[in-house]
């Protein structure tokens, strides 16, 4: 097994990244290609993953200067051949994103692009600014947008606009990919990682093991369901957490009932000025 990874202990160059107790923050940091992500940055973001996958933290992924990520680096992937697309370098690293345990947030500003949406569409959850633009120009270069867009993103948004970003090139503004709800939010670029981790806290609110389970079960495949929604409900069922939770639900429940049939009985006993019984 291997040793654990410690995140501050990592030196980074093509991220940047931030760990808090609950979280881990990452930046696409190649800001003079505009966050084009190559073989490097692909790297460390397995070994953001490691660690992840040893101890779940929610994800929140973000580029630096204005722009998430405008694609794949394009001198390296016109040097790929065959044998490279074999290897599915960047499919592989957003497959594993989007199995981490727990959710990932993705907060998009300016171009998101190629590979760069496809990072996105691996995320959990997706917020933008008004400079968005996403979308997948990969067949005017030539090829396809084989890191998981083929398939994941009419998931997404349905099958007739992914065959229009896919097939024709369109590319989605803010509005629009708020209207076929590829992005959930749009906030101003200044307080769009304050939304993130709005986002990040309201999943912190949850108990962690329900997340993880629910994560786990939404993701499974048609068939396996009902029974593995079953299974998970038997763990939960079984969880400390939720006979905590249960129980401070019926205990808050009870001091709202206990205050209100307080309350009412107050003022049916209080007498107005002029001496009459308040009814």
């Amino acid at each position: 097994m291997a040793g654990a990874v410690d995140l501050a202990a990592e030196k980074f160059h093509a991220l940047l990244v931030e760990e808090r107790t609950d979280r881990v923050v990452v930046l696409l940091n190649r800001p003079d290609v505009r966050n084009a992500i190559d073989q490097q940055m692909v790297d460390e973001l397995h070994v953001v993953c490691a660690a992840l996958e040893q101890n779940p933290k929610v994800l929140i992924i973000a580029g630096v200067d204005g722009v998430f990520a405008s694609g794949a680096d394009i001198g390296q992937l016109r040097e790929r051949r065959r044998d490279d697309a074999l290897q599915g370098i960047n499919s592989t690293i957003f497959v594993r994103i989007a199995k981490l345990p727990m959710p990932v947030i993705a907060a998009l500003d300016g171009y998101c692009l190629g590979g760069g949406a496809e990072l996105a569409y691996a995320a959990d959850f997706r917020i933008g600014t008004p400079n968005v633009r996403i979308g997948n120009p990969e067949t005017g270069l030539g090829i396809l947008a084989a890191a998981g867009a083929s398939w994941r993103l009419k998931e997404l948004v349905g099958e007739p606009v992914a065959k229009q970003i896919l097939l024709a090139g369109r590319v989605l503004g803010a509005d629009e990919a708020l209207g076929v709800n590829l992005i959930t939010g749009i906030h101003e670029p200044e307080v769009l990682l304050d939304a993130a981790h709005d986002l990040a806290d309201r999943v912190g609110r949850q108990d962690p093991l329900a997340v993880r389970i629910t994560k786990s079960v939404f993701h499974a495949p048609a068939e396996a369901h009902p029974l593995i929604d079953q299974l998970a409900q038997g763990i939960l069922f079984e969880s400390e957490a939720k006979f905590d939770r249960m129980q401070k639900f019926l205990d808050r429940n009870a001091e709202k009932k206990a205050a209100r049939s307080a309350a009412e009985g107050a003022g049916a006993n209080t007498e107005t000025e002029t001496g009459e019984k308040n009814s």
